[in-house]
């Protein structure tokens, strides 16, 4: 709210009728209920002056800060689901026009861009399409001497369920919290969060759904928002290896923030050591999956996204009255059973 406020503020006049205008927008913004009748003598705004002047003066405000009738408050207008209506909504990059047209170069990294002008360099926002690799990706014979695994093309399917999960639930800002998001990530994955080794697109997907239908995550949007992100599978699938690759370095890049934030975090010794070891472990998955992608056809990856769409109508046939049991490995024979339960 602080950052929005501020931006807003920088485009416009300084003067303090301007000031007091923005004031009484936040305030009528955190009404409590404004239904109720309105008495002039009880300020009903969620915030105290002091506070609100604090956030259009660019201080920073956390929950500590709050008096305790400030906290109540802003719990309440939180739990009410009020907060979402000042979020504008993501737009995820890869439904955008510019995802069908990137360009990395033979060997996978970055194309040599002429240099921007010094508006867009100095600019804090990031670009609508995540970057791909700064430097070539090698060749999997420099990786591993044996022939790389029939199954990573479903495990490609766990990690960008498990990272169109995430981008979604921080409405595309993984950067405001790369240790959340990471996290979000893991618990998601199999294969990332678990050292998982699905072997059917099945299995895989049954894996995400459940836990996106778990009591952790039910209120997100349960099965029909898991389903939703079944269709953004197939569709980064459809675009093709250099979409697929620069998704693949935005994970790794949340996923190495991530672990430099940890170094800075006060934490238990043993606790950090693991995430920091779990992440390590992500973060070369990741950049093998990547260097895999690399040396797939289009057509291969074409043929993976119609496996993944046949999979969702599937799961929809079994699903449709949102009782599932828990998915086995053996669930493709079982025909008749359910296949992912919503707890």
């Amino acid at each position: 709210m602080r950052e929005n406020v501020v931006e807003e503020l920088r485009h416009l006049q300084s003067d303090d009728q301007t000031k007091w205008k923005m004031l009484e927008i936040l305030k009528r913004f955190h009404s409590e209920d404004e239904t109720e009748p309105l008495d002039e003598d009880v300020d009903d705004s969620i915030l105290s002056d002091d506070t609100i002047q604090k956030i259009l003066s660019g201080g920073e405000v956390n929950i500590n800060d709050l008096s305790l009738e400030e906290k109540k408050r802003f719990q309440r207008f939180l739990a009410s689901g009020e907060l979402s209506k000042m979020i504008e909504p993501w737009d995820p990059w890869w439904l955008k026009p510019a995802a069908r047209t990137i360009c990395l170069s033979k060997d996978g990294a970055q194309l040599i861009q002429p240099m921007a002008n010094r508006e867009d360099l100095e600019s804090d926002q990031p670009s609508d399409i995540p970057c791909g690799p700064k430097t070539p990706l090698p060749s999997l014979r420099m990786l591993i001497s044996t022939e790389p695994s029939p199954l990573l093309a479903v495990h490609l399917v766990d990690i960008i369920y498990s990272y169109c999960f995430t981008l979604r639930v921080y409405n595309g800002d993984w950067q405001s919290d790369a240790v959340g998001s990471a996290m979000v990530v893991l618990s998601i994955s199999s294969v990332l969060g678990q050292a998982g080794q699905p072997e059917t697109v099945q299995e895989a997907l049954c894996y995400c759904l459940e836990q996106t239908c778990s009591p952790a995550y039910r209120h997100i949007g349960g099965l029909q928002f898991g389903l939703a992100l079944v269709d953004d599978i197939t569709n980064l699938l459809s675009l093709g290896s250099p979409a697929l690759i620069c998704m693949l370095c935005d994970l790794q890049r949340m996923i190495m923030a991530a672990g430099r934030e940890l170094k800075s975090e006060k934490q238990r010794k043993l606790r950090k050591s693991e995430t920091k070891s779990k992440l390590k472990l992500a973060e070369r998955k990741v950049y093998f999956i990547m260097c895999w992608v690399h040396e797939q056809p289009n057509k291969a990856l074409s043929s993976l996204a119609a496996i993944v769409s046949a999979e969702k109508s599937s799961l929809m046939e079994y699903g449709g009255n949102k009782s599932f049991s828990r998915t086995e490995k053996n669930a493709a024979g079982n025909k008749g059973k359910a296949l992912i339960e919503e707890m």
